[in-house]
């Protein structure tokens, strides 16, 4: 039994039946629920691939790299955490196979288990069981809610199954367990489907796990009657059947969620004090994302994986956080920046109300991104540039005002004769490619009386970095003679 100071609750979400459920936004949102009631919540991901950190794995088998504070490489799940609770996630939040067993097969390596043979149980399992609890060495929480990435029945994740069950036999009055599945709805018979839920929780009880409560992922609202048949059939009480159908925006399943009493009902199988929660600021923000009525803006993100948004998940959350705290509605134009090497930027521009190029990797594209950020600056169209994007815009000024017509960065092209980009100097000597780049939390000085004091309205601020390359201080005085303004460096 774990003794702290604060009795922490621990809550597990897996899914089954299909991948890409939600769990991480019907984790996300019980975070919501929990904290507007007046308890400390903190979420972790536990994901079952074999890579250390998803630094090095395409963004479109991936999506995006979620980067924090200490500069550590995590799920994007790990964004919409931060960004619904409002708090700063670390390393400890993001566990990986990947991490487990290299640091079980380094304690091996160090002679930590002499004599043993070292196994899958316990010593996997029990790696895995001291994950569950790392967040609360840095900080007493109410509850840790852990989502377990894949889906029940995949081999890759029975790790940490197994380690959950383990953990909730040894904790059995602080554990609840969530369980997300699909009820499908076939059209052409017009009905429901229960099986697939059935067969999900069959597969979680056989490995000794017994959900407490089960969300039901839909289309569309289903009637009570199923409810009773899911608790019947599942073995779960009617009210802990929770449903969850489709919703506009991702900012509204707090809000469906606690029509459906899931933090009620939690709060009771923990027998913890229950209080309304009002949410009246999530319901402003909801509103205002909803608006019809609110003015129209248009931005177009010049990428290259244009066709997956979720490789560019924080950009996008970004773009219509601002626009609803300025009472917009916005809409957002993809430009795949490979198109704009071939045709000309006013075609796919021209209607737009601003221009964002976000970071990326490779040359693949990036004539194109220059071409955008040539066309914004010469009519003047509000534009931002983040990391990539900064340095195709400093490719493109340096050709195109300072007359260096072969400017470029080294990370395209090696042999230019004035590499306005450059390798960062501590970088150069590195062979590695994982976990190896500028990444987290940096400190920025802004210059007085710039555009950027007024829009941050700090003199000093702190934002993330991932990154190898930086602009090559050698060009500085020379671009600031010719007009662009250094507006944030590095003390």
């Amino acid at each position: 039994m774990l003794q702290k100071s604060k009795q922490t609750k621990y809550i597990f979400i897996t899914g089954g039946v299909v991948s890409s459920l939600g769990k991480g936004i019907v984790g996300a949102s019980l975070g919501v629920l929990l904290k507007s009631q007046g308890y400390s919540v903190t979420i972790q991901k536990f994901d079952p691939y074999l890579n250390i950190d998803p630094g090095t794995m395409n963004p479109f088998q991936h999506g995006e790299v979620f980067v924090t504070d200490d500069g550590s490489e995590t799920d994007l799940d790990l964004g919409h955490y931060e960004r619904f609770i409002d708090q700063n996630l670390s390393r400890t939040h993001n566990v990986t196979s990947g991490m487990i067993f290299w640091d079980v097969l380094n304690k091996e390596r160090n002679g930590d288990y002499l004599g043993n043979t070292v196994q899958i149980i316990p010593h996997i399992t029990n790696e895995i069981k001291s994950r569950i609890t790392a967040p609360t060495l840095e900080e007493d929480f109410d509850f840790v809610i852990t989502e377990i990435g894949g889906t029940v029945g995949d081999i890759e994740s029975l790790p940490f199954l197994e380690a959950i069950r383990q953990f909730q036999y040894e904790n059995r009055e602080l554990c609840a367990h969530i369980h997300a599945t699909l009820v499908p709805y076939l059209h052409t018979t017009g009905e429901f489907k229960t099986k697939p839920t059935q067969h999900s929780v069959k597969e979680l009880r056989e490995i000794g796990i017994y959900p407490s409560m089960i969300v039901c992922r839909c289309d569309k609202p289903f009637s009570t009657d199923l409810k009773e048949k899911i608790a019947l059939f599942c073995d779960v009480p009617k009210d802990q059947v929770i449903m969850c159908p489709d919703a506009k925006s991702i900012y509204d399943v707090p809000l469906t969620l606690q029509n459906e009493q899931i933090d009620k009902v939690l709060l009771s199988l923990f027998n913890m004090p229950q209080k309304p929660s009002m949410l009246n600021d999530w319901k402003k923000f909801t509103h205002t994302i909803h608006n019809e009525n609110n003015p129209n803006v248009t931005i177009a993100i010049v990428g290259k994986y244009t066709t997956l948004s979720d490789s560019y998940i924080s950009v996008v959350e970004a773009i219509n956080h601002a626009a609803a705290v300025n009472n917009l509605k916005v809409k957002i134009e993809w430009v795949n920046s490979e198109k704009l090497e071939t045709e000309s930027p006013e075609t796919l521009l021209s209607n737009v109300d601003g221009v964002l190029i976000p970071g990326g990797f490779g040359d693949r594209g990036i004539e194109g991104k220059v071409q955008a950020v040539k066309y914004v600056r010469e009519n003047n169209i509000p534009f931002l540039g983040l990391c990539l994007g900064m340095h195709v815009a400093i490719i493109e000024y340096s050709r195109s005002v300072l007359g260096l017509t072969d400017a470029n960065s080294t990370e395209f092209d090696p042999r230019s004769n004035h590499p306005v980009i450059d390798f960062i100097e501590s970088q150069k000597v590195i062979r590695k490619k994982g976990g190896t780049m500028r990444l987290g939390s940096y400190q920025c000085q802004i210059k007085e009386d710039s555009k950027l004091e007024k829009i941050y309205e700090s003199s000093l601020i702190n934002e993330r970095h991932r990154h190898r390359y930086e602009f090559n201080n050698k060009y500085k005085e020379d671009l600031e003679k010719s007009g662009l303004v250094f507006s944030g460096i590095n003390p």
